[in-house]
C-alpha cells in the first residue's frame, strides 16, 4: 500500500511523523486530490486536516482515512497540536519545498512545537513517486493518447486567419471531450516569430501562410499528466524552415534511440544536444532534453546538462530538443517515454514529418 511508503521517510530521516503539504504527495499516498489540506502520518494516525469545502471528498476518497476539519477558531495548527500530543512527537517531518516560511512559522507557533523539532525533509517524499507502478503508467498512457487524438484533431482545424488563442481552446475542448479532467499545463500555441519562445504564451495573432506553429499540450487524466509538442507550417516550408526541422527531429531520434536505465540525465541530454551542436545551432538550444512527468507536470528528475541522477526503469520522461532562432522561428518536437533497462518505449504515437498544412 503506498501509505505505508512515508515509513521509508521515517526512517532515513529519524521523524516520529510526517505533515504532507504537496497535493501530488498527498494524492499519491492515499488517494485524495483536493487542494489546501494536509496529511498526517504517523506509526498511530494516518489523518486528514482539511476544511468543510473538502470533507466529504476525503472520506470518499481516501480509503478510509480518518478526516479531521477545521472549524472557527479550530485551525490546522489546534488540529495538528492535538495530535501530536495523542501521539508524543518528538520529531516532525515536514515539506520545506512546499511549505510557505510564514505557514511553518503559524503552525509551529500554533501547534506548540519548537522549530528544532520540526525536520525539513527536502525532496524526500517526491522521490517516492519517480519510479512509476505499471497502473500509472497505463493512466499516463491514456492521458498521452487523448493528446495524440487531439494533434490529429487540431490538424483539420489549422489554417490561415485562425489565432493562436482560439488554436489552444479548441485543443483544450477537444481534450476535455474525450475524458480529461483538465489541461496538465497552459497550452502553447506559437506561430511564426512567435515559435522562437520556446514557452510562448498564445495570443490574438493569426496563422499566417509560411509559418512555422508550435503546439505544446497536454491534458490530466486521473490525476496523472501528459505533454507531447508538434510543429507544423502552414503552406508550404521554406529550405531555413526545412533545416531546422530536419535537425531538430535527428536529435530526438538519436536520443530516443540511446535513451536508457543507467544513463544520467546529464548524459541523455548530450545524446541530442551533440547533435544540434554539430549542425551549427547550440547556442539556440537553451533549455534542458526533457523532465520527468507523473501527477505534477514537471517531476524529478531532469533530462538537463545539470542532473546527474541515475536514470531507473519506470521513470516517465519527455524527449523534446528544440531549435529557437530569432527573427526567424523554431522548432520542438516532443514525445513522453517510459524508460526500460533496454532502452525507452514511446507512448507518443503522432507523426513526426514535417506536415505542410
Amino acid at each position: 500500500m503506498r501509505l505505508e511508503r512515508w515509513k521509508e521517510i521515517q526512517q532515513s530521516k529519524d521523524v516520529d511523523a510526517v505533515l504532507v503539504s504537496s497535493p501530488a504527495n498527498i494524492r499519491y499516498l492515499c488517494g485524495f486530490a483536493g487542494t489546501e489540506s494536509y496529511l498526517y502520518l504517523s506509526g498511530k494516525h494516518g489523518v486528514i486536516l482539511t476544511d468543510s469545502r473538502y470533507t466529504l471528498q476525503a472520506e470518499e476518497e481516501s480509503g478510509g482515512l480518518e478526516v479531521r476539519s477545521i472549524a472557527g477558531k479550530r485551525g490546522y495548527g489546534q488540529l495538528l497540536k492535538e495530535l501530536l500530543r495523542e501521539d508524543s512527537v518528538g520529531r516532525l517531518g515536514f515539506e520545506d519545498e512546499s511549505m510557505l516560511y510564514r505557514t511553518v512559522r503559524k503552525l509551529q507557533e500554533e501547534a506548540g512545537i519548537s522549530e528544532e523539532r520540526w525536520i525539513p525533509l527536502g525532496d524526500a517524499l517526491s522521490m517516492l513517486r519517480v519510479q512509476k507502478s505499471e497502473e500509472e503508467i497505463e493512466l499516463l498512457a491514456k492521458a498521452e493518447q487523448i493528446g495524440d487524438a487531439a494533434f490529429s484533431y487540431i490538424l483539420g482545424q489549422l489554417a490561415h486567419g485562425v489565432t493562436e488563442l482560439e488554436t489552444a481552446a479548441r485543443l483544450e475542448y477537444f481534450m476535455r471531450s474525450q475524458g480529461a479532467e483538465d489541461k496538465s499545463f497552459d497550452t502553447i500555441v506559437a506561430s511564426g516569430l512567435h515559435s522562437a519562445m520556446p514557452h510562448a504564451v498564445p495570443t490574438e495573432k493569426r496563422l499566417e501562410p509560411g509559418e512555422l506553429v508550435t503546439l505544446d499540450f497536454g491534458c490530466r487524466y486521473h490525476g496523472y499528466c501528459s505533454d507531447m509538442t508538434r510543429t507544423v507550417v502552414i503552406g508550404r516550408a521554406g529550405e531555413r524552415q526545412k533545416e531546422l526541422y530536419r535537425i531538430v527531429l535527428e536529435a530526438q531520434q538519436t536520443a530516443l534511440f540511446k535513451l536508457r536505465a543507467g544513463m544520467t540525465g546529464a548524459e541523455a541530454d548530450r545524446t541530442a544536444r551533440s547533435v544540434i551542436e554539430k549542425a551549427g545551432y547550440g547556442a539556440y538550444f537553451g533549455h534542458g532534453l526533457g523532465h520527468s512527468v507523473g501527477l505534477e507536470i514537471h517531476e524529478r528528475p531532469a533530462l538537463s546538462p545539470r542532473d546527474e541522477t541515475v536514470l531507473k526503469p519506470g521513470m516517465i520522461v519527455t524527449v523534446e530538443p528544440g531549435i529557437y532562432v530569432p527573427g526567424v522561428g523554431g522548432v520542438r518536437i516532443e514525445d513522453m517515454v517510459v524508460v526500460t533497462e533496454t532502452g525507452c518505449r514511446n507512448l507518443t504515437s503522432s507523426v513526426k514529418e514535417l506536415l505542410e498544412l
